[in-house]
């Protein structure tokens, strides 16, 4: 990076950690800084008028909030709010240096660029999901993406997280369960074929 680039961050930039349960930013609120996330996960999610949460996407470590990088560029206000999952450990930017960054650095400007097109790519998949797949394909490639054959969650987080009821999440994961795919337990679910909801997921993208 640039000399004057270096400068910038060594005088400007901070290391900011907070538990679990902190909320980042809420809706509405003005954008003050440019993050960077170090360790930890949180989670970015909309609510409906009714109080209905919709996950939109998380942070982990490596990563950038493309909702930051957005409300910075355009100098606008979140139209969504973010709580700490896991701990977390970030680098932040204010606003003024990461303008003048943005202007001065080519470096830094290209990591800022490429961060942002790579979220927007994975918002646009959260979208086609939403709007073009079924219920239980996308309550399928959820329980796929766990990464675990046992799931330690709650119907309601993933009611929250599908933007649907827990009732609705409840009903569908009891036909999964009648069909044998899952075994449900009290806060968790037991990923017993796995293969037949790969092929779920799979004949909903074809």
């Amino acid at each position: 990076m640039e000399a004057n680039a270096r400068d910038i961050l060594t005088k400007s930039a901070r290391i900011v950690e907070a538990p679990i349960g902190t909320i980042g930013y809420r809706e509405g609120g003005a954008c003050g800084a440019y993050v960077m996330r170090l360790a930890g996960q949180s989670r970015v999610y909309k609510m409906s008028s009714s109080g209905r949460e919709i996950l939109l996407y998380r942070v982990a470590a490596g990563e950038t909030c493309v909702i930051t990088t957005t409300c910075l560029l355009g100098n606008s206000n979140y139209p969504a709010s973010t709580i700490v999952e896991e701990p977390i450990k970030d680098i932040i930017i204010p606003t003024a240096a990461f303008n003048q960054l943005m202007l001065d650095s080519a470096i830094f400007r290209r990591f800022v660029m490429t961060n942002y097109g790579a979220l927007i790519s994975d918002l646009i998949v959260l979208l086609d999901e939403v709007a073009f797949h079924s219920l239980d394909a996308r309550l399928a490639k959820l329980l796929l993406d766990a990464g675990s054959a046992t799931i330690s969650r709650t119907h309601q987080l993933i009611a929250d997280e599908l933007g649907t009821a827990r009732e609705v999440v409840s009903r569908q994961l009891k036909r999964f369960e009648q069909k044998g795919w899952v075994e449900l337990g009290r806060g968790h679910i037991e990923l017993s074929d796995r293969k037949a909801l790969e092929q779920m997921t799979r004949s909903a993208l074809n």
